[in-house]
């Protein structure tokens, strides 16, 4: 089992940053997907599935977030994975279940502060206020023409996107562009651009990339 979480860990799609901005890069962590059919059950090997669909229950570097009827996204530090993975198998024990890991397959992006709201609406067609997206919330939508799964855990102004490793720089630079005048950073004008700041790949001298 270990050697199967190894193979699956590949180089960042993006290299986490501390930055205190608005929208950062969180370190990676390991992921898995589990499909259980049968009715709802309550916590299982440190993991609460017990939430209703487009719930989270955990904390923020370690939760549970319900997708679909059978589906739920779980997210560890990394590291933590393969001992997590085994005590789920071994308490969902006599139930008909899949636990898949996928922590190559994602990278995740922070959202936080005041305006995280207005940032991540730049993007993303839901109403995030407390009362529609209070904080225990999750659902799979799209932010620009990206798939993402947002997920605000616990109360307060923090919002965690998901997203396919694929899709990170554009997702990236989606909410950097939204959030700049909010943090006072000139714009990258062009695509990508915000995602060559941030990864630190060298400027191209040309149209679409001004310094």
């Amino acid at each position: 089992m270990n050697d199967l979480l190894g193979a699956t860990r590949r180089t960042p799609a993006l290299i986490p940053v501390a930055q205190g901005n608005l929208v950062s890069v969180l370190p990676p962590a390991d992921r898995f997907v589990l499909r259980l059919r049968g009715p709802t059950i309550g916590p299982v090997g440190g993991v609460d599935l017990s939430g209703p669909i487009n719930s989270a229950r955990g904390t923020a570097g370690r939760f549970a977030a319900r997708l679909g009827p059978d589906e739920w996204l779980l997210i560890f530090p990394e590291g933590e994975g393969a001992e997590a993975r085994a005590a789920l198998e071994q308490g969902l024990v006599g139930h008909v279940f899949s636990v898949v890991p996928v922590g190559h397959r994602n990278a995740a992006i922070a959202v936080r502060g005041r305006h995280a709201r207005t940032v991540l609406n730049a993007g993303i067609a839901l109403d995030l206020s407390d009362e529609a997206f209070p904080g225990g919330m999750a659902t799979r939508t799209l932010l620009g023409k990206a798939e993402v799964v947002l997920v605000r855990v616990q109360v307060g102004e923090n919002f965690r996107v998901e997203c396919c490793r694929s899709f990170a720089p554009y997702v990236y630079a989606f909410l950097s562009d939204a959030a700049r005048e909010f943090t006072g950073a000139r714009r990258a004008d062009g695509p990508g651009c915000a995602a060559r700041e941030f990864t630190g790949a060298r400027r191209a001298d040309g149209p679409g990339c001004e310094e």
